[in-house]
């Protein structure tokens, strides 16, 4: 017997829940090259409509006649409407924070998602409900055999009949909605996210183990679920772990591969912890630590890739595995690091081929990058190892945060792209840049983190009390709580001195995982986080490549303004 959810656990109740009903009309069935002729919408909130949206829409383009006799919207009526460009902006602050319904919502959100991608807006990514899906979910074969909105209208008397007009179409649908909201309330359906979990089919066996999670705690922490042999089968963090993981099993995850991780789960053990972060941090070294079939991400905290120069005479740049001092990371896969290099060898003289060059009388050919002046061909004798040497201390520079000037004979390079009209070049040589400037700043943000033997900082609650972490050159070394009225201080000085020893290792990030420096970063980066005490300071070079920001941020300008001209 399964047990009943308490009012904590239920979510959103459906009638506080402000729902945005909308249908279109277009000129074809396809987003990327149709156009929409009408808007309608209805906003709805418990049972009540509060607000409605309706407009014609100029397609610019001409009406198929088979779409005309379908909907009855013709080019005259169009003509003189207003364009999208002017409707989309208001119908999306008509919907802005509700929830979106649609009768066979992925055509009518195809066409919003499309339409925000061309005129430059950004999709809300809200909740989206479809009332074809819900109807297939809640009626039988024998009470529905079609799920048509003019067949659902008809099913349940609803007084607005769908006549292919927007409008109209989205009434009936807020019907339809209320009659089928109604019908899942009887199956103990009340809140948004049962609704949501409601949708998939959820099998007999999988809403049994919701047992699994009655005796979980209702904190901050990871959850484990195990399989029949004992194995981690898959792990993951939440707010609330009896919350996350009972949803599992009511909800049935969308996600095949989920569903198959539930029905083999015997049980799900956890780990408590402080607040979000170290749930984040001890997630991460778990699936590190077990690898389970069915977490995707984090099974490797080695598994990512570093720039280092070779140990030679004519050093290059080279990616590997293993960061040593001096190396430029990380990088998330090999490509993104060779890629990275071409755009560096475009500012630094370092050589590009891969022969290992002797110090003294070298008897190489000199290879076309010689022809281009991109290299001076040391393989052949016409560069010394002394006069080599720059390049290589250029590199060294420019990712310890000393000095940026490739970045600005990168820049000069841009600049003069653009003088000779050469824009597709120099759009090209932007995004590289631009690319290039994030990764420095990146590693340098996360290098100068993973320096300081110690810091502490605290972040509120929410609730009058404090968070706190004590971080050891880039890994988090103890987490803890002060409740409102508690005094923070006394439980920082118990946190430092029960915290781990961090034993520094090689590398730019001292040994720490790339991964788990970075969530710790995130989180100190979080407005609100103040920093309790740091041994030594938390700085940046005047020379790093945060420098840049500003520079970067006027090229994401020009590349936005590129996109709205239609280009």
């Amino acid at each position: 017997m399964t047990s009943q959810l308490t009012f904590d656990e239920l979510g959103t109740p459906l009638r506080e829940i402000t729902f945005v009903v909308f249908d279109l009309e277009t000129t074809g069935g396809r987003a990327g090259e149709d156009a929409i002729t009408e808007i309608g919408a209805v906003k709805v909130r418990g049972g009540r409509v509060i607000g409605e949206f309706a407009t014609l829409v100029d397609p610019e383009r001409g009406i198929p006649p088979q779409v005309s006799a379908l909907t009855g919207i013709t080019q005259l009526m169009v003509t003189g409407a207003p364009r999208l460009t002017t409707v989309l902006p208001a119908f999306l602050e008509f919907a802005a924070g509700a929830v979106l319904v649609a009768h066979n919502s992925g055509f009518d959100v195809g066409f919003m998602k499309a339409a925000c991608e061309r005129h430059g807006y950004a999709w809300p990514k809200a909740t989206v409900v479809c009332t074809v899906r819900l109807a297939r979910r809640v009626l039988t074969r024998d009470e529905a055999p079609s799920c048509r909105l003019s067949a659902l209208a008809a099913l349940f008397g609803v007084a607005e009949q769908p006549n292919h007009r927007a409008l109209t179409d989205a009434r009936a649908t807020v019907e339809v909605l209320h009659r089928l909201l109604e019908r899942v309330g009887s199956v103990g359906v009340h809140s948004l996210e049962e609704l949501l979990a409601y949708l998939p089919e959820v099998t007999a066996a999988q809403r049994r183990k919701r047992t699994l999670a009655t005796d979980l705690p209702s904190t901050p922490g990871v959850y484990l679920f195990r399989g029949p042999s004992e194995e981690v089968l898959y792990i993951g963090t939440a707010s609330d772990l009896r919350r996350r993981v009972r949803q599992y099993f009511t909800a049935s995850e969308g996600r095949k591969r989920l569903r198959e991780m539930v029905a083999l789960a015997t049980r799900v053990d956890t780990v408590e912890c402080a607040h979000p972060l170290e749930a984040e941090v001890r997630e991460l070294r778990l699936i590190t630590a077990h690898k389970p079939a069915y977490n995707r991400r984090s099974k490797n905290s080695k598994g990512v890739w570093w720039l280092v120069l070779t140990d030679e005479a004519f050093p290059r740049l080279s990616a590997v595995r293993a960061p040593r001092d001096g190396a430029f990371g990380p990088f998330r896969s090999r490509r993104l690091a060779e890629a990275t290099a071409e755009v560096l060898l475009e500012a630094v003289p370092l050589r590009a081929c891969a022969q290992r060059i002797p110090a003294r009388n070298p008897s190489g050919t000199p290879c076309a990058l010689y022809e281009l002046g991109r290299c001076k061909a040391p393989c052949a004798g016409r560069q010394s190892v002394t006069e080599y040497g720059p390049a290589a201390d250029a590199f060294r520079r420019l990712v310890a945060g000393v000095d940026t000037e490739p970045l600005g004979v990168l820049a000069a390079q841009l600049d003069a792209l653009a003088e000779a009209h050469r824009f597709e070049d120099a759009a090209q040589r932007r995004d590289r840049v631009s690319s290039l400037v994030r990764a420095l700043d990146r590693a340098q943000r996360l290098a100068a983190l993973a320096a300081l033997p110690e810091l502490v900082a605290a972040r509120p609650d929410g609730s009058g009390g404090w968070e706190f972490a004590v971080v050891r050159h880039g890994r988090l070394a103890s987490a803890g709580v002060a409740r409102r009225g508690v005094r923070p201080m006394p439980v920082v000085d118990a946190l430092v001195a029960a915290a781990e020893t961090v034993i520094p290792g090689p590398g730019p990030l001292l040994g720490a995982p790339a991964e788990e420096v970075g969530v710790v970063l995130r989180w100190l980066d979080r407005p609100g986080t103040r920093l309790v005490r740091c041994d030594t300071p938390w700085a940046s070079p005047a020379g790093a490549a945060g420098s840049w920001r500003g520079w970067v941020a006027l090229a994401d300008a020009g590349r936005d303004q590129y996109r709205d001209a239609g280009h």
